[in-house]
């Protein structure tokens, strides 16, 4: 029996590959726990045109994120702190500041997703990274001034 899987299945194959199984496996396991449809030529159009949906979806979001991401690298985020002698400053900034920043601006961005090892704690210029998706990253240029 030829069947479509729908889910990943361990040992047998990912979703959508198209696999021959045993005929009491197939009518038994597969199609009533909906991890799998008969291969039929309607099926068949019916699985490439949801990957076509799906692809579209994907490239329309991609673009949408990369238009973000322009947005963030064309800021710059200027803050003033008050600093010590040793030109340290009394406290830091931390991605809750970038964030709140960002939010002014209205990009909406969860702190977690600011790429900012530990808090910034001296004058100068930092790149801070923004994780939009898992292969874009935005370059934030933030100023931290004395007061």
């Amino acid at each position: 029996m030829q069947v479509i899987l729908l889910e990943d299945v361990p040992s047998l194959g990912k979703a959508g590959d198209r696999v021959k199984v045993a005929d009491g496996y197939g009518r038994n396991f597969l199609i009533p726990q909906k991890k799998a449809i008969v291969s039929t030529e309607k099926n068949l159009k019916m699985l490439e045109h949801q990957k076509r949906d799906v692809q579209r979806k994907i490239e329309k979001k991609r673009k949408d994120i990369k238009k973000v991401a322009e947005e963030i690298e064309n800021l710059s985020f200027s803050i003033a702190r008050s600093v010590g002698e040793s030109g340290k400053l009394f406290g830091s900034v931390t991605s809750m500041d970038i964030e709140a920043f960002l939010k002014e601006r209205g990009i909406e961005i969860d702190r977690k997703k600011i790429l900012l090892d530990e808090p910034i704690k001296s004058v100068g210029m930092y790149t801070v990274g923004v994780k939009l998706h898992s292969d874009v990253i935005a370059k934030l240029k933030v100023w931290v001034v004395q007061e």
